[in-house]
């Protein structure tokens, strides 16, 4: 008998620890500063204006120690510390006092706007709670405005990019709306005729009090999950965490052309329903029967409540992409991919039949000439690394013309299947045989074992408030995925030779060991069965 209490207490003793050490001593690390975390900071909100909240790993003043090894010996490296060339006016998106007056001229009339709300509830007898905006000349989201340029949306060393990301995470709202793309949408769906409602678009334009901007999508897919293999990428989920790991894997790739994201807890009763002043996004909210607050699209690509994101039971993460400046201001022109793909079941488009399809494109203005298709390419190696294959348009910023780059808009949905890699997004590479020298050798330091490019995202990615933003396998299949294309580069130089294959752009590229051709060889590629 007393050995039969020994054991169960032994039992129960064992199942204590174990609770403790990998359930309570975790959370207690995440809220509390315990000893032996490995970030003091983690977990804890870094208040606006300190040094540790607005610096950035691989900045001048990046979070040092252990954390960042790889990321600062990454943007150490001489292929990240290339000077640009000095630039004119004509090369800067923006010119101060044009953004200064724009914005002046926007808040005035958000101002008259809340004015004549106030003046409507007061002659119906309500109250509304009050929304100021303040406009301040240094924010940070005008910082980063003012810093686009032809060669990419911010520079490689720009610490206003941090704050950035801390007031997108930080900062209160006072507005929430649905975004223009969706209100230009507004009575064009007819829900009868939707193939599979699946909220694409559920998506919000969220104002702060200092008058920036951000685009908030909603988690609508847990991290663990892929996409069935059965489902259409044209009817796929967009997951908010695929839009904040694109971020880090463009700034990762040194492009440099995906808008800065990160991760954010909403309460989407506070901060969305009770701030906002559009009464059909007011009608979409509702409380679940687990008394969760829910929203949903309306008629726009999904129609009914089994298809809501729900708060829990009001708190929702999703990702705070930044807002480019206002059309009005910098015009951006939407261009279709010469690779889209068929948006239907059985269609199939020109490129995935014609193996020579980039002959012709050659010929096409303005791929004939200049840096458009091997930004195509850029393009496609990055939308292959993450999986995403619904690069159906692109942008540009009109004022630079053919001579800019291209947007990488609308990452949600990459990342969604770890265990394909879809050859099919590296058409561009394949079919062209042609990249840029500068993204080439990038690509080669990032197979180094010190900078392997899992490690580098991973180190990245656990400085945001949402981490971990991917899993392991999707992580290990950007290592996968990276052998394949520099296999599928070193398969276009054996056919045409390095000097055909292999663009010098307009950067000069340093004479370092670690980067000068020829590279290293790949192991040889596995042969089919």
């Amino acid at each position: 008998m007393r050995r039969d209490r020994l054991l169960v207490a032994s039992t129960l003793a064992f199942f204590l620890a174990v609770d403790i050490y990998f359930v309570l001593l975790p959370r207690l690390r995440d809220r509390y500063l315990l000893p032996g975390d490995r970030c003091p900071m983690r977990g804890a909100a870094l208040p606006s204006g300190s040094a540790s909240g607005d610096e950035w790993p691989g900045g001048e003043e990046g979070w040092r120690g252990a954390r960042w090894l790889r990321l600062d010996r990454l943007f150490a490296h001489p292929l990240y510390n290339m000077k640009l060339p000095e630039m004119s006016d004509a090369e800067v998106l923006l010119q101060h006092s044009e953004l200064m007056e724009y914005y002046r001229r926007k808040l005035a009339r958000w101002e008259r706007q809340q004015r004549h709300y106030s003046d409507a509830a007061a002659a119906a007898n309500l109250s509304l709670p009050q929304q100021p905006a303040t406009f301040d000349p240094e924010a940070s989201w005008l910082k980063f405005h003012l810093g686009i340029n032809r060669y990419a949306l911010y520079t490689r060393d720009d610490p206003g990019i941090a704050r950035l990301l801390q007031d997108m995470r930080s900062s209160v709202i006072i507005s929430a709306d649905y975004t223009q793309d969706e209100k230009a949408l507004k009575g064009v769906c007819d829900c009868s005729q939707v193939v599979k409602p699946s909220g694409h678009h559920l998506k919000l334009a969220l104002k702060f009090k200092d008058f920036g901007k951000s685009m908030f999508k909603p988690m609508r897919q847990e991290r663990n999950e892929q996409t069935p293999e059965d489902v259409f990428y044209f009817v796929d989920f967009q997951r908010h965490n695929a839009e904040i790991a694109a971020f880090h894997l463009d700034r990762v790739l040194d492009f440099r052309r995906v808008p800065p994201v990160i991760g954010r807890l909403v309460n989407v009763s506070g901060e969305i329903l009770h701030v906002t002043r559009n009464e059909e996004l007011k009608s979409v909210f509702f409380t679940s029967p687990a008394n969760n607050t829910c929203f949903f699209a309306k008629c726009l690509y999904v129609c009914k409540t089994e298809y809501a994101v729900c708060g829990h039971p009001d708190l929702l993460e999703g990702s705070m992409s930044a807002y480019l400046p206002g059309l009005s201001i910098a015009p951006r022109i939407s261009i279709p991919n010469p690779w889209i793909r068929s948006y239907t079941f059985t269609g199939k488009e020109e490129w995935e039949v014609n193996p020579f399809y980039c002959d012709t494109i050659r010929r096409l203005y303005p791929y004939n000439s200049g840096n458009r298709l091997l930004n195509i390419i850029d393009m496609a190696i990055f939308d292959f690394l993450t999986g995403n294959m619904d690069r159906h348009h692109y942008e540009i910023f009109t004022k630079f013309g053919d001579a800019g780059f291209l947007l990488h808009f609308d990452n949600a949905r990459g990342f969604g299947r770890h265990s394909h890699d879809e050859l099919s997004i590296l058409a561009p590479l394949t079919q062209c045989c042609t990249i840029k020298r500068s993204t080439l050798l990038r690509l080669h330091l990032l197979t180094r074992p010190d900078l392997r490019l899992s490690e580098v995202m991973r180190e990245s990615l656990d400085g945001d408030p949402l981490r971990p933003v991917l899993t392991e396998p999707h992580l290990l299949a950007l290592d996968r995925r990276l052998e394949k294309i520099l296999r599928a580069v070193q398969r276009c130089v054996r056919k045409l030779g390095e000097r055909q294959v292999v663009v010098a752009d307009f950067v000069e590229v340093p004479d370092d060991p670690a980067t000068r051709s020829p590279q290293p060889p790949l192991p040889p590629e596995p042969r089919s069965r």
